[in-house]
């Protein structure tokens, strides 16, 4: 079923070897709720719980080709979510600091994680937009929510040369809200340079921490 939907994403344009790689090894069920175990393999978004999803299997691969992932980078991730991304991040090498602003998500992942053996996935609960300037500069950073724009914190947390994956809040002439994804480079200290990528619909990136009551 992995195999059949790594086809699928290469069929949909999906190309860095290393990402087909992290794809194939990563096991996807074991992020899902047990009561969506048999659509883990289907290229769809499904709830994990407080009103969050795990992503589509096509918006993490086409993420994580933008980010251009290598070996023995450090990366920031914004919304743990199942910790799937996480996952895919580790698995290609990569020294992962993933931020969940939902303590009962975060919890939750960081036992997946563990269990699976992701040893260089450290989980932190915080407030995204502030980031983890205590790990920083990051090589590259992610956000897996839909950005109202993008946050300075983030920037400043990013090295020059780094690049950073978001999807930001853009509307359409008719009143429709998608997100446009942007892959930003640290060029310098105060220079930025943007690339579009598609458009995608996310859940919102919300500021604070919601802890268990």
């Amino acid at each position: 079923m992995r195999r059949r939907l790594v086809d699928d994403l290469m069929d949909m344009g999906i190309s860095q070897t290393k990402v087909i790689k992290a794809l194939l090894a990563v096991p996807r069920h074991f992020f899902f709720e047990t009561a969506f175990l048999e659509q883990a393999y289907q290229n769809k978004a499904f709830p994990i719980g407080e009103k969050q999803t795990i992503s589509q299997p096509f918006t993490v691969a086409y993420q994580t080709e933008m980010l251009d992932v290598r070996a023995g980078d450090k990366v920031l991730e914004i919304g743990t979510g199942s910790g799937y991304q996480a996952a895919i991040l580790a698995n290609m090498g990569a020294h992962v600091f993933t931020i969940e602003r939902h303590k009962k998500l975060h919890l939750k992942a960081k036992k997946t994680l563990q269990l699976l053996r992701y040893q260089d996935v450290n989980c932190l609960f915080g407030d995204g937009f502030k980031g983890a300037p205590a790990f920083a500069p990051y090589d590259k950073i992610i956000v897996t929510a839909a950005a109202p724009y993008i946050p300075e914190e983030l920037i400043h947390q990013l090295r020059v040369g780094g690049i950073m994956v978001i999807p930001v809040d853009e509307q359409t002439e008719s009143g429709d809200k998608h997100q446009q994804m942007l892959r930003i480079t640290k060029d310098a200290t105060d220079k930025l340079s943007y690339e579009k990528g598609h458009l995608f619909s996310f859940v919102p990136m919300l500021k604070g921490k919601k802890d268990i009551r």
